[in-house]
């Protein structure tokens, strides 16, 4: 009688247990992840297809932005359910959508690097050392949005052409959220219109006139014996030659506006 008991309150712990072991694999694939649809709708809304953003209606449309940006806030990426493009979309949102809400928060100015100048705060040099940007329980600033965790952890140049510092010489604003889904294709088409276009870079087989990017973060397309002009040719519609001549553009800091 006592082996039957025995067996039978093991076998109601045996069930418990399973139970719970389902119930923590179903609240980890039924962790909330983000919606970006609120920030493709502004952005569609709000920034031209030659990437010129209408501020003064963000500051009208502020609420909007605000609750978008109070949903990055509260809903940080878990490295252990989301997957690399989740994480990467996330971040580069993350970044123009805070990138946006700095510029309207000390609208009008004539450029980003105006920012630095207004604000007095004791070790910040410049408008990306402006820890203004909450994720879960962590104070950042854009540069540790780009630096120690886009380029750190992904390893992907194309996030070049993704990240927007609101200026006439940096890649267009893309006007739609960057998905998970659509990542792959959306880098790849930011890289090449970047290149293609004459006010950011000029290229040709023989000549190069580049964009500071590629001087700045030469490293980031350097990297497994790779280089600038090997990537360039990846995305290019010109061959470029070994031994093309390179020079940078100078970079425009005016407002994107």
């Amino acid at each position: 009688m006592l082996q039957i008991r025995t067996k039978k309150f093991m076998s109601i712990k045996s069930a418990q247990l399973v139970f719970l072991m389902v119930m923590s694999v179903f609240n980890i694939i039924a962790q909330p992840k983000i919606s970006h649809d609120e920030f493709d709708r502004l952005l569609k809304k709000y920034v031209s297809s030659s990437g010129k953003v209408n501020y003064k209606g963000f500051i009208n449309d502020s609420s909007a932005l605000n609750k978008y940006l109070n949903s990055l806030r509260n809903t940080p990426p878990n490295d252990k359910t989301w997957t690399k493009s989740e994480q990467m979309a996330y971040w580069i949102n993350a970044y123009n959508a805070f990138t946006i809400k700095l510029i309207i928060d000390n609208y009008p100015i004539g450029s980003i690097k105006d920012i630095s100048s207004t604000i007095q705060i004791p070790f910040v040099n410049t408008p990306w050392d402006i820890k203004f940007i909450t994720i879960g329980d962590i104070r950042m600033d854009l540069n540790q949005i780009e630096h120690g965790i886009l380029r750190k952890k992904f390893d992907d140049p194309r996030v070049h052409m993704a990240l927007v510092c609101a200026s006439k010489s940096c890649p267009i604003l893309l006007d739609q959220a960057y998905t998970p889904e659509k990542l792959d294709q959306q880098l790849t088409r930011q890289t090449k219109a970047f290149l293609v276009d004459p006010m950011r870079n000029k290229i040709s087989e023989e000549k190069l006139q580049l964009s500071m990017i590629f001087k700045w973060y030469h490293m980031d397309f350097e990297k497994n014996g790779g280089s600038v002009t090997s990537f360039i040719n990846t995305y290019s519609t010109y061959a470029i030659k070994t031994n093309a001549k390179i020079s940078y553009l100078e970079y425009d800091w005016r407002l994107n506006d």
